[in-house]
């Protein structure tokens, strides 16, 4: 096995991130500093940094709801309340995609660095979908704004088109394909409104269905196999 692939099946990184600690120097195996496209077997020693690594894990997949308040952040000294202090996990999990402190709902987390670097690549267009509320009456031309894409200035790009519904008077649904940093709430200001509350309620085939704010859920069986099949990851070589 590809030592990149190893490492990802271990927890660590995805392989992306793999390749950089192995160019870094940082990985070795059987004492002996690794080079890129190094083969390993099972009884292999491989070290990263002063961990032993102590084989494949089995894939896990947490669904979790972040309620208001929490920040998705592992180290930031300054966050009150952080995503990880409330998951006790006997693995180390690490979360795909971000929901900012203001916002809560689906969170997903996992041990297999592959499949969050599959979940977030924004090019695949998995789909995010989100219940908002503003401060005003929504209104056909703002939904139609939304719908064809929004100009954010202070980022320079333009949204790609989406799918929206009105489901309240001040409330919508809205599904998106991309990952852009709190793109609700500015595609929201950009159109003259300001979010209130916002919920993310699916991640592709994930739903946050009942669960409660901060609980979770393991994700398998058939559920956990469409994700894997939706991400490309069902029968990764």
């Amino acid at each position: 096995m590809r030592l990149n692939k190893y490492l990802a099946q271990c927890g660590v990184c995805s392989r992306r991130d793999a390749d950089k600690l192995i160019e870094q120097g940082k990985v070795l195996v059987n004492g002996q500093v690794a080079g890129m496209g190094q083969q390993v077997e099972e009884t292999d020693t491989v070290q990263v940094g002063k961990k032993i690594l102590q084989g494949k894990q089995t894939q896990k997949v947490l669904a979790f709801y972040k309620p208001v308040g929490v920040t998705c952040t592992e180290r930031d000294p300054h966050a009150e309340k952080k995503i990880m202090d409330m998951i006790r996990y006997p693995e180390r999990l690490t979360y795909a995609g971000r929901l900012d402190k203001d916002s809560e709902g689906l969170i997903l987390l996992t041990n297999d660095g592959d499949l969050i670097n599959a979940m977030m690549r924004g090019a695949n267009r998995h789909e995010k979908e989100y219940i908002v509320k503003t401060d005003r009456e929504i209104t056909p031309d703002f939904l139609q704004k939304m719908a064809k894409g929004i100009y954010l200035k202070d980022l320079d790009i333009t949204t790609r088109e989406c799918e929206i519904e009105q489901i309240g008077k001040f409330t919508f649904r809205i599904v998106l394909t991309q990952g852009v940093n709190r793109q609700i709430r500015r595609m929201c200001e950009a159109c003259g409104y300001r979010v209130k509350a916002l919920k993310r309620i699916r991640i592709m085939n994930i739903l946050l269905g009942n669960l409660k704010p901060g609980k979770w859920r393991e994700v398998t069986g058939e559920e956990l196999e469409q994700l894997q099949r939706d991400t490309g990851m069902l029968n990764r070589n």
